[in-house]
């Protein structure tokens, strides 16, 4: 049997290569499992992934659509962003909320926890559901050029079972919250 808590890699020397405000890039020396030499590249995130799915009184919920520069292709997504480490995930969620969709919710619950590409990157997602919610105002950070859809919640899921959706944190959000509901 395999001890879960005991780590097979061994890390000789770690370099970082690339690094910015969001991410830090790692080139690291290992000794392998097997005990051989090996490389590891890793990606450290500097801030949470955060997602929301808006669910109001008739289980409609709002996408934001924007163009992926990674991919080099558009992506409709669950209202999402960066929280800073330090800061109440949940705190962040408000503001992303707000700045996306222009909403504001007075019930909030964590549904999931997932690391997005464990491995590359030690990057965290939280998602909540929000509900209870008003309208106001969206603001959307310069560097974004958003539109905004207000669907049913099982039309969104369609969209997830058709692939139109294929951000990770959206899809795994809208998968685990059908089957909350």
């Amino acid at each position: 049997m395999i001890d879960e808590k005991l780590n097979p890699w061994k890390t000789k020397s770690i370099k970082t290569v690339y690094e910015n405000n969001w991410i830090e890039v790692e080139h690291h020396e290992v000794l392998n499992p097997s005990g051989n030499d090996g490389i590891y590249g890793k990606v450290h995130f500097k801030n949470l992934a955060i997602g929301i799915i808006p669910l109001d009184e008739n289980n409609n919920t709002w996408l934001v659509g924007q163009y992926r520069y990674p991919l080099n292709k558009y992506s409709w997504e669950i209202p999402e962003g960066g929280g800073t480490i330090g800061i109440e995930p949940i705190e962040s969620a408000k503001r992303e909320l707000l700045e996306e969709c222009g909403l504001v919710a007075n019930e909030w619950t964590e549904i999931l926890q997932m690391h997005l590409s464990n491995s590359v990157s030690d990057e965290l997602a939280i998602i909540y559901v929000a509900k209870g919610l008003t309208q106001k105002e969206a603001e959307p950070e310069d560097t974004e050029q958003l539109q905004i859809k207000k669907l049913p919640f099982n039309q969104v899921f369609e969209m997830v079972m058709n692939g139109e959706i294929t951000d990770s944190m959206s899809v795994a959000a809208i998968l685990k919250l059908k089957l909350l509901m």
